[in-house]
């Protein structure tokens, strides 16, 4: 895509006034209905709220904060600030009131958006470490009595003493090469980092996307995931505004399952947590149909597979699969489906983390197939995608339309292209890192099929080198431990030392179910002897043989919660942060190895 000036993601989105002004832009749950608004107005509440951030003296290049749950606001602000040649930045809202304050203090924001009175709590406690934050503007509901804050609809007022033309002024003066979205992300290892995505960023991803896709108006999207990570903000706002599709604004993470079967969308972007519950979920439906139900629905979940399987290669059954696929079709996928909220999905996709193969081959055998993406931030999101016609389960896919993807001489998965960001905020030295004569390094460690399918092993800052001096990348290992059904998380332990151990989780669900089956009542499950015996039973006999001695689990803890963002161990992308987990539980890890 060249750098037209024209086409960028403020262009696109206004065009829809003028090419389908009636059609639903996005959803809103009011009461027990979904109520719509139209793009005319969408794109007139839009920019509104660019003529009152100019009122308020935002000046192109400056920065506009978003902390909130995925709203109507949320995308109202980040794309008033772009087309007032601003800045948009999302904070999520798991943040702590520090964590809240080094994004406002390095951004240096004159304003953010609060979705209501919790959010506000965290400014207020900070605000006296802000010299520069001087508006605090709440979403609709919500009314602070404060000076630095204002109502939404005050807001929205605030522009009509701005000239229409002074905002086309600032609209025509955008460049593709300037900043648009700051992403900061989610610090697995220290503060977060804000990377930098120009007009030309955003616009040639989602552009790539439609295409890649053929998404076309008719699409209907659900969105819950934060919008402070690229992957959503690419699919509800960016992709959104290139495509003219329909939005729905999720009520909540509790309500995603309701909201889905209400919704039913065509596109919809899960991260492997996600997937995992819907699996486990319907899984246990399965298992309890009996007889000839079960049967039924043992075969249509043959057939599911390899129709999929022909699918993902740019085929189609025909003949007598065909016939069994409309009849697998009849009995089970178009009731199974609906109950989960993906009767008319067409685009499934799952990001921001490794998924476990069983997992997508699971849904496949449901007639639903998950595209699996990885990639980062600074790439804009997408690195390599699977496709149809193009999907390769177990592989990340192969590279993203317009860009180059290859290895470097250690195995590092590098990527140049419309897509790789423009450098870290403020941070020329880690950019200098990262971005290497225009090669965005990713710090992960991957190969390639003879077909160009990309897959991940690990991340070089994760290698382990074990006392002998082996270098043992933990991913595949700890893919095969959460296999095991009563694992919920998987961290390996070994630098330095002569064999590996893991620190485990329990699987919440899996675990209430083998206690009912063994009749434990009342015990510590993470000590009972029946589970501990039951895990190591399966790393004996399932995964220790699928890696060479040295890369075998030789002990494990099974520690007495679950891995969370709010226990610190996670971040808000569900994460794992090893070096807090480690330094958690070190008394455990070296109790594994007392007999070095």
């Amino acid at each position: 895509m060249t750098a037209n000036n024209r086409d960028n993601i403020i262009e696109r989105f206004l065009q829809h006034r003028r090419i389908r002004p009636a059609a639903p832009a996005y959803y809103e749950k009011t009461g027990s209905a979904w109520v719509p608004t139209y793009w005319e107005e969408y794109t007139t509440q839009v920019r509104a709220a660019a003529r009152s951030l100019i009122a308020l003296g935002i000046e192109p290049g400056n920065v506009v904060c978003m902390l909130g749950f995925n709203r109507p606001e949320w995308a109202i602000g980040q794309l008033a600030a772009m087309m007032a040649g601003a800045v948009g930045a999302g904070i999520y809202t798991t943040n702590s009131p520090s964590e809240v304050k080094y994004i406002l203090a390095h951004s240096e924001a004159p304003a953010v958006i609060l979705e209501n009175e919790s959010q506000w709590a965290k400014v207020k406690e900070v605000r006296d470490q802000l010299p520069h934050l001087r508006w605090a503007i709440m979403m609709r509901g919500t009314t602070i009595d404060d000076p630095m804050a204002m109502t939404w609809e005050t807001f929205m007022q605030r522009g009509t003493t701005i000239d229409e033309s002074d905002l086309d002024a600032r609209i025509a003066a955008i460049e593709m090469e300037q900043l648009a979205s700051l992403i900061y992300t989610s610090g697995t290892t220290g503060p977060p980092k804000a990377v930098m995505l120009s007009h030309h960023n955003l616009a040639s991803t989602a552009r790539n996307g439609q295409a890649l896709f053929q998404l076309t108006p008719n699409e209907v999207l659900l969105s819950y995931l934060p919008l402070s990570h690229i992957a959503e903000q690419m699919f509800t706002i960016h992709t959104g505004a290139t495509v003219g599709y329909s939005v729905y604004f999720a009520e909540s993470l509790t309500q995603l399952p309701d909201n889905l079967r209400e919704v039913q969308p065509t596109v919809f972007f899960g991260v492997p947590g996600v997937w995992e519950r819907f699996r486990n979920r319907v899984g246990e439906r399965l298992n309890e149909s009996e007889g000839t139900k079960r049967k039924i629905a043992d075969w249509a979940q043959t057939i599911g597979r390899r129709v999929a399987d022909l699918r993902n290669k740019g085929q189609e059954p025909g003949g007598k699969l065909a016939v069994q696929y409309r009849l697998a079709d009849k009995l089970v996928f178009s009731k199974v489906k609906p109950l989960l909220g993906f009767s008319r999905t067409r685009v499934a996709v799952s990001g921001a983390a490794a998924i476990n193969k069983e997992i997508l081959e699971f849904f496949s055998g449901l007639d639903v197939t998950i595209y699996e993406v990885y990639g980062q931030s600074e790439g804009c999101g997408p690195t390599t995608f699977n496709r149809p016609g193009a999907t390769r389960f177990g592989t990340t896919g192969q590279a993203w339309p317009g860009s180059e993807v290859k290895l470097a001489p250690d195995g590092e998965v590098i990527m140049r292209g419309p897509n790789v960001f423009i450098g870290y905020y403020k941070d020329a030295a880690a950019t200098r890192d990262t971005l290497i004569d225009g090669w965005l390094h990713s710090g992960d460690l991957g190969r390639f099929d003879e077909e160009g399918y990309l897959s991940i092993v690990g991340r070089k800052k994760d290698i382990i080198i074990t006392s002998g001096g082996k270098n043992i990348a933990p991913r595949n290992i700890e893919a095969a431990l959460k296999n095991i059904e009563l694992i919920g998380d998987a961290v390996l332990v070994g630098e330095g030392r002569k064999y590996l151990s893991a620190l485990l989780t329990l699987e919440p669900e899996a675990a209430g179910r083998f206690a009912a089956a063994n009749q434990i009542e009342g015990a510590e499950l993470h000590t009972h002897p029946k589970v501990i015996a039951a895990i190591q039973a399966e790393i004996d006999e399932v995964v220790n043989p699928q890696f060479a001695r040295v890369e075998q689990v030789r002990k494990f803890t099974l520690l007495s919660r679950p891995f969370s963002v709010e226990g610190g161990e996670m971040t808000p992308t569900l994460k794992l942060k090893r070096k807090v987990i480690y330094d958690m539980h070190l008394d455990a890890i070296e109790d594994m190895y007392t007999d070095e």
